[in-house]
């Protein structure tokens, strides 16, 4: 493999950049980071060459003459890569400034920024005969009262459009008073932003993830499915999943991206719909994925890999996927731990189904410190909380100074309590 050209990675959310820095570090291909410092856990790997730090509140001016003048500081022509949907919108609409320092796939016309928007997606999906859940985009109050007088609960509520400064959050949605509550308090935030979705019902297992690659006139370089084997949340993070074939799904894939002349790496997530057979679109991640690496093929290729031979010029050799393998997100703990206090799951049964995973996100053995940063900001505020509760039952049984070090730590580490973003 010709190793020279260099890589730029943009961070803006997606913690899978960090299995980025490690599949190129490994195979010794210079890897740079883009990122708000102090914004996340990846910025601690090994892999990077070096940091760029950045305001990505900045204009989108400043942003664009910012990477261009990383460009001159690497000094070479080097490949733009993203795990975040807004980096990805970005470098769309500014393909052509971009373009004459970066290498990155560039499809005929403007796809990204309708693949993101989730009404888009949902309008090209139905128009290319893919299933997807039914969907409404609602303008007003009073629209969303006309879809209650037919709508069938839970509903998942989630924002149309990535790149609009004001984004909700994922949300279900049990009944009509939390719907308008909600819909009232985005609308009181910015500009409507979401659509109102039909929720399929099933458990994460129901879930199939898709990743590909394709290149120059929407050729498939490499395609890979997989499914679900527990979930962060139910509005729906992988922390478990498995590498397994299923035929309909990578065929509705090769279909949709071919059909709108997509060029890229891509994720896509589709849920099997029991009630009539169907599998049907989540979401279309038009960049890298973050859970890319559970797709690592038998001849040790994944998507970033293979993109990177492809915009280099290189041959990409078929790669099959190792069904079977596993991957998990360190956060299935929690989730595992949710799933036994509602009795669904048995310890035993959580240790059974670790078998066969094969790579973990933050921990790995040649870039320790990235899952060394991810136990203390988990692991160090349980501790203090289950401290402090025990000391303040038996206030008597902790020596002082031990109380004032532990009260001392947690106000020096305020960041600790929040929990690092989940990649997606």
């Amino acid at each position: 493999m010709d190793r020279r050209t260099p890589v730029v990675v943009i961070f803006r959310g997606g913690n899978g950049a960090l299995a980025v820095a490690r599949t190129l570090g490994r195979l010794r291909i210079p890897v740079y980071l883009i990122a708000a410092k102090g914004a996340s856990i990846i910025e601690h790997s090994r892999y990077w060459v070096r940091r760029f730090w950045w305001d990505f509140s900045l204009p989108a001016e400043d942003s664009r003459r910012f990477l261009l003048d990383v460009a001159d500081r690497i000094g070479t022509r080097a490949i733009l890569l993203t795990l975040s949907d807004w980096a990805a919108i970005f470098i769309e609409e500014n393909a052509q400034a971009l373009g004459e320092r970066f290498t990155f796939p560039r499809g005929p016309a403007p796809i990204v920024k309708k693949l993101a928007n989730k009404w888009e997606m949902f309008s090209l999906a139905t128009t290319h005969g893919i299933p997807t859940p039914q969907t409404t985009l609602p303008r007003s109050r009073d629209e969303v009262r006309a879809f209650l007088e037919t709508a069938r609960f839970p509903i998942v509520m989630k924002a149309a459009d990535p790149s609009l400064p004001y984004v909700p959050g994922k949300m279900i949605v049990h009944n009509p008073c939390d719907l308008l509550e909600k819909f009232d308090r985005d609308a009181s935030l910015g500009p409507l932003n979401l659509i109102l979705q039909e929720y399929i019902p099933g458990s994460a297992e129901s879930v199939w993830m898709c990743n590909a690659y394709f290149g120059k006139r929407s050729e498939c370089k490499a395609v890979f499915t997989g499914k679900k084997l527990r979930q962060v949340d139910e509005t729906g993070v992988a922390s478990l999943a498995v590498c397994a074939p299923n035929k309909t799904v990578a065929d509705q894939t090769l279909r949709f991206m071919q059909a709108v002349g997509y060029e890229g790496a891509v994720g896509i997530g589709y849920r099997y719909d029991a009630r009539d057979g169907l599998y049907k679109l989540l979401d279309v991640n038009a960049r890298v994925s973050g859970v890319f690496r559970l797709f690592r093929a038998t001849n040790g290729l994944d998507i970033v890999r293979i993109c990177y031979l492809d915009l280099t010029g290189q041959t990409v050799p078929r790669s099959d996927l190792e069904a079977g393998r596993k991957w998990m997100l360190e956060d299935d703990i929690w989730a595992a731990r949710a799933s036994t206090k509602k009795g669904e799951l048995t310890f035993k049964q959580w240790l059974t189904s670790l078998r066969g995973v094969k790579e973990t996100h933050w921990f790995a053995v040649d870039d320790p410190k990235p899952g060394l940063v991810w136990l203390r900001n988990w692991i160090w505020p349980a501790l203090i909380s289950k401290f402090k509760r025990r000391s303040e039952a038996n206030p008597e049984k902790v020596p002082s100074k031990v109380w004032k070090r532990a009260a001392k730590q947690s106000v020096e580490r305020p960041e600790a309590a929040r929990p690092p973003p989940s990649p997606r």
